[in-house]
């Protein structure tokens, strides 16, 4: 009787069947969610890579000379404003995820002709309609510092990544992510 008690056993235990269900019960979820968060990491990467872009043109819009396409009278900021949307635009990205300047802090840059560590920095021209900050008129480099003391346009914002996934047991949200975008160019003359 012991004997086959011990057969029996041994046969469970050499037997394979049902073994590749189990392991794929295992490794499905992983899998699964492996591949939701390549997804969701291209998403933000192309997010990022549409603000910088956003900035790059808003502050090429904001320092060029002359608009030929602009309506007359429009101001430097209007020119920035009106490229970063386009761009946002143009990738399918709702403008009204922009973060309110309140939700974060605008680089701190001083007045064009300013030393280092100027006391208070230049503020945002901020448009009412957008949140993006604008500043015209500001040293991007210093002579002081090694620099070439170029006055310029610095154009930021902060995209707010659209889409909430909560990890279980912590406070982390991927929707409370902000994706910065920002850009400075110098400024160009006639």
């Amino acid at each position: 009787m012991m004997k086959s008690r011990w057969t029996i056993f041994r046969h469970a235990a050499q037997d394979a069947r049902g073994t590749e269900i189990v392991e794929s019960a295992f490794v499905l979820p992983l899998v699964f969610m492996f591949m939701i968060g390549i997804f969701w990491f291209g998403l933000a990467f192309f997010i990022y890579g549409t603000a910088a872009r956003a900035a790059r043109e808003g502050a090429r819009a904001a320092v060029a000379p002359v608009c030929t396409t602009c309506a007359a009278g429009t101001t430097a900021e209007q020119n920035a404003v009106t490229a970063v949307t386009n761009v946002v635009g143009a990738a399918h990205l709702n403008t009204a995820q922009l973060q309110p300047l309140a939700s974060w802090t605008p680089p701190a840059l001083c007045p064009c002709g300013s030393s280092p560590g100027c006391g208070t920095p230049k503020s945002c021209d901020q448009s009412p309609t957008i949140n993006i900050c604008v500043q015209e008129n500001v040293q991007l480099s210093y002579p002081t510092v090694g620099g070439a003391g170029t006055c310029g346009t610095s154009v930021s914002m902060r995209y707010r990544y659209p889409y909430h996934f909560s990890i279980p047991l912590t406070n982390l949200d991927i929707g409370n992510l902000l994706v910065p975008g920002q850009a400075q160019m110098r400024a160009e003359t006639q």
